[in-house]
């Protein structure tokens, strides 16, 4: 109970603060926005962007670059999960693989997606990797998606590098893989069914994408050579 009071006070405060605004917060860092950042507005505490860009940033991990789209980055996937398939007795190959699968195992109890509202976002991004494990995701097509962000951003002429952006990227093929929850039943009216996906954005994909590139951090650091020039193929191939 005390916890409980602690945080509504925490959160009372908060908001307290948020509405209140704050007289030295100027405008949006975007450039060329122009609108004021949240906390001018009195819109939330954040300094940096207006609501718009915040959510955005929220969203893609960048607060001016939309995530890749499946045709930008599907190529790479596939190509990534090529190379894993050839490479598989690597020992590079076969660490990232056994960590995908450490993930999987201590993720914890399948927890149903309509069930997640409320969670931590470290509680919520464990249940990301035991959707994965209860959906019997091949490993070696998580480890492909983290290369697939890597090689996109390098054939990308106007890459965002940060290390926020390529984990919400990756997070965000890992929360696609691991759908969310379905169900169906017959009531007198006839079938009802219920489709219930986590949202994707927050520090949900952090957390997730965090996970994810220590996983595969030792294979990326060692095949770098590889990724570039598959990746230059692959943009020569699209400008072609």
């Amino acid at each position: 109970m005390a916890d409980y009071q602690k945080k509504l006070r925490r959160k009372q405060e908060v908001a307290r603060r948020a509405k209140a605004g704050n007289d030295f917060a100027g405008k949006c860092r975007v450039y060329g926005c122009g609108r004021p950042a949240r906390a001018a507005a009195g819109e939330g505490l954040d300094v940096k962007f207006c609501s718009s860009h915040a959510d955005f940033f929220q969203r893609h991990g960048s607060p001016y670059k939309r995530s890749y789209t499946a045709a930008e980055i599907n190529p790479f996937r596939r190509r990534a999960l090529a190379w894993i398939k050839a490479n598989e007795a690597d020992r590079f190959v076969a660490n990232a693989i056994q960590r995908v699968m450490s993930l999987y195992a201590s993720a914890g109890p399948h927890v149903e997606a309509f069930r997640l509202r409320g969670l931590p976002p470290a509680d919520r991004a464990r249940a990301a990797w035991a959707r994965l494990r209860r959906a019997e995701v091949d490993p070696r097509e998580v480890v492909a998606a983290w290369l697939a962000v890597e090689m996109t951003i390098e054939a990308d002429p106007q890459p965002v590098r940060t290390t926020e952006f390529k984990r919400v990227q990756a997070a965000k093929l890992i929360h696609r893989m691991a759908s969310g929850t379905h169900k169906r039943w017959y009531r007198p009216e006839g079938l009802v069914e219920m489709h219930v996906y986590p949202h994707s954005r927050g520090q949900v994909l952090r957390h997730v994408g965090a996970a994810l590139e220590e996983a595969c951090g030792l294979l990326v650091d060692q095949c770098t050579s590889e990724l570039s020039a598959a990746s230059g193929s692959d943009s020569a191939a699209n400008r072609g």
